[in-house]
């Protein structure tokens, strides 16, 4: 696709190209040699430059994607080779690097598990891609449902305002239909047992997941919420108090120890649990709670690096190879700056505009004079006019008119002078709430002293734990 023209030739930042000036025809979308299957290649390259895809080809790689997803189970069964990702979260660009990393989609199998969505601003180019591959490798590219694959948490967060903005509430609903058909769950190599979040009370045997009435938006509690929103507990030994805990951070489901863990992986033959939904400092984080010459029994791992742009953390991938676990580690990629909650210039730059206006008409009124917005109650500021003294004792109904004018122009002066200062400060305050906001492209975390990105990572993510916790109803 050729980019946007430059006639004028006056591109400030020659250095990067323009994006394609139009959305990814069906023709090349769709080649006829792939035999209905999208060319996740071009798809992908059109995305890196900020390319766009119609509405129309968006649906149909949807609804095609939907067909696959209807016909798996809630539990799926692989083997090795395969590279397990954790959480993305919109991170686009970070995903072409993760996908390098973890080995060519044409000839690797991926499983992914869930939260392709939120936080970051390139979350329906991630699922444009991970569908693309989808389509185009059905039976090695499985995606698991996480807990941001859901309505309540892409409405309080930034996926929703991302759809409407770049499509429109038909392609959300859409979109939220098709998370409802995403798989659990799935078995690796017959010893790993791979979910977004954990376990759950309710969950005895792995068969326990295939019970389950998956394609509806997630519960506030039991099985199904569980395996999407529980956590380990953050200790050396696993120690949980009455096997589970309530899990206060999360403001639903629970926090498992080793007891639990033990009990479950014991019942089931298996050997740990790998799940995502947690950032970690270094992409991955293994819970050796029986020792750290054991196998670790529970693995997090966590895919989006410098999370929300502000972390700083790493991302990292599972590559599961003749049974051998190895961990591969990447940082994060620069993508476009986008305002938060998809702001357009123009409304950004109103504040800006109506200072400017109001300096001009004050210019205008008053000329000469350039500090008429120092102190509004001061009159000695105020244009004399000409011929007549301020204090001048009016002796004729001329005199008195003069008058009346003059007190007219020096109170329309004071207004426009109160207004510039009004609209500078108006001007300050949105620009220091947009950089504060500006640091996490979804607008959640306010770090104000912190916008730097020099922030520690616990520092960050302490800040950031009022997120964690699931929405009220």
């Amino acid at each position: 696709m050729e980019p946007l023209l430059d006639p004028t030739k006056d591109r400030v930042i020659k250095s990067i190209k323009a994006p394609p000036h139009r959305p990814l025809p069906r023709e090349l979308m769709f080649p006829e040699k792939l035999k209905g299957k999208p060319d996740w290649r071009l798809i992908k390259d059109h995305l890196h430059k900020e390319g766009r895809i119609a509405k129309e080809e968006l649906v149909k790689l949807i609804q095609d994607t939907n067909k696959i997803f209807k016909n798996e189970g809630n539990l799926l069964y692989v083997q090795d080779p395969i590279t397990v990702v954790g959480d993305i979260h919109g991170q686009f660009y970070d995903s072409i690097k993760m996908l390098e990393i973890g080995g060519n989609p044409d000839n690797t199998k991926y499983l992914f598990l869930g939260d392709f969505v939120d936080r970051g601003s390139f979350s329906i180019e991630v699922v444009i891609l991970f569908y693309s591959l989808k389509l185009a490798h059905p039976d090695t590219i499985h995606m698991l449902r996480g807990n941001h694959e859901c309505r309540q948490m892409t409405t309080f967060f930034n996926f929703r305002a991302e759809c409407l903005y770049k499509y429109d509430q038909e392609i959300y609903d859409l979109v939220m239909d098709s998370f409802d058909m995403m798989p659990l769950a799935c078995v690796v190599n017959g010893k790993f047992l791979a979910v977004h979040g954990g376990l759950s009370p309710e969950l005895k045997t792995i068969d326990d997941i295939n019970k389950i009435d998956r394609f509806k938006e997630p519960p506030r509690q039991g099985i199904f919420c569980d395996l999407l929103w529980a956590d380990p507990v953050d200790n050396e030994d696993g120690i949980c108090e009455n096997i589970y805990r309530t899990n206060d951070v999360r403001g639903c489901s629970y926090f498992y120890g080793n007891e639990a863990v033990a009990k479950f992986l014991d019942n089931n033959n298996l050997l740990s649990v790998i799940r995502a939904h947690e950032a970690q400092i270094d992409g991955y984080k293994m819970h050796t709670w029986t020792g750290k010459s054991d196998f670790p029994v529970v693995i997090t791992i966590f895919s989006a690096p410098n999370y929300c742009d502000v972390y700083n953390n790493k991302g990292a991938v599972i590559i599961f190879e003749n049974n051998t676990l190895n961990i591969q580690q990447f940082n994060y990629t620069a993508h476009p700056y986008v305002l938060p909650n998809f702001m357009d210039i123009f409304t950004w730059s109103l504040p800006f505009v109506t200072e400017k206006v109001t300096e001009m008409l004050l210019n205008l009124i008053n000329p000469g004079d350039d500090n008429d917005d120092d102190d509004d109650d001061d009159d000695s500021t105020l244009p004399d006019i000409p011929g007549l003294p301020k204090e001048t004792i009016p002796v004729n109904q001329a005199a008195i008119a003069l008058q009346k004018r003059g007190e007219i122009l020096r109170n329309k002066v004071k207004f426009v002078s109160k207004m510039v200062k009004l609209s500078k400060n108006l001007r300050e305050n949105r620009e220091g709430i947009i950089q504060d906001q500006g640091v996490s492209p979804d607008a959640k975390i306010k770090l104000g002293p912190l916008k730097n990105n020099n922030a520690n990572f616990n520092t960050v993510k302490r800040a950031d734990l009022v997120n964690e916790k699931r929405p009220g109803m």
